[in-house]
């Protein structure tokens, strides 16, 4: 089961996250309560080691905004969240990053349809850390996709076992509060995971 943190703010939980086994972080470039520029992820991105895919994510802005963020901060992955149209994923492509189409699952579920190498499906409210309906979309999704929306160490082998994903995201819910990731969450998140579905995918 892939594994992806995302909303990685301190030098301290990238470890945490990384110590923990995690095969992805994310750093969120766009409005949020855990926003960092570029030149700070850059500074995090730094403390990833090479099998750990770090992640730039975005919402809404362009592909030259992205790209630009992107060679600043030297994240080898890039995650357009929303409605982002097929054509500015092709405009990044000459990027060689990773790139990832997050979405409701009211989107085309077909990873890959828009050029993309990871399909993730998120709560209708992103970032909201409540948790949906996941059994709704067992069998939509195909291909490498990854679960987000409301996932905790408490719920998460509930949700992999409705919706069925090749791998899981999580934020809010390994946080002590809005924004600040809490290491002991971390480590419970991927044991938990780890523990009901042992193994790893790769992107």
């Amino acid at each position: 089961m892939y594994v992806k943190i995302c909303g990685l703010t301190e030098p301290e939980h990238v470890a945490a996250a990384v110590e923990a086994g995690a095969d992805a972080v994310g750093f969120v470039m766009t409005r949020s309560p855990r926003q960092i520029t570029p030149e700070r992820a850059a500074e995090l991105v730094s403390l990833v080691p090479g099998h750990v895919l770090t992640v730039g994510v975005f919402r809404g802005e362009d592909p030259g905004a992205v790209r630009a963020a992107a060679l600043t901060s030297g994240v080898r992955a890039l995650q357009l969240h929303g409605r982002h149209p097929h054509s500015d994923f092709t405009a990044l492509k000459d990027l060689g990053a990773v790139l990832l189409r997050a979405v409701d699952a009211e989107a085309d579920l077909r990873c890959g349809a828009f050029d993309e190498d990871l399909l993730l499906v998120d709560a209708p409210h992103a970032g909201s850390g409540l948790p949906w309906d996941w059994a709704a979309i067992r069998g939509r999704p195909s291909g490498r996709w990854l679960l987000a929306g409301g996932l905790t160490p408490a719920n998460v082998t509930e949700a992999v076992a409705a919706a069925g994903p090749w791998g899981v995201d999580v934020s809010s819910g390994v946080e002590s509060a809005p924004g600040v990731k809490d290491p002991a969450l971390i480590k419970a998140f991927l044991e938990t995971v780890r523990g009901a579905h042992p193994g790893s995918g790769s992107a």
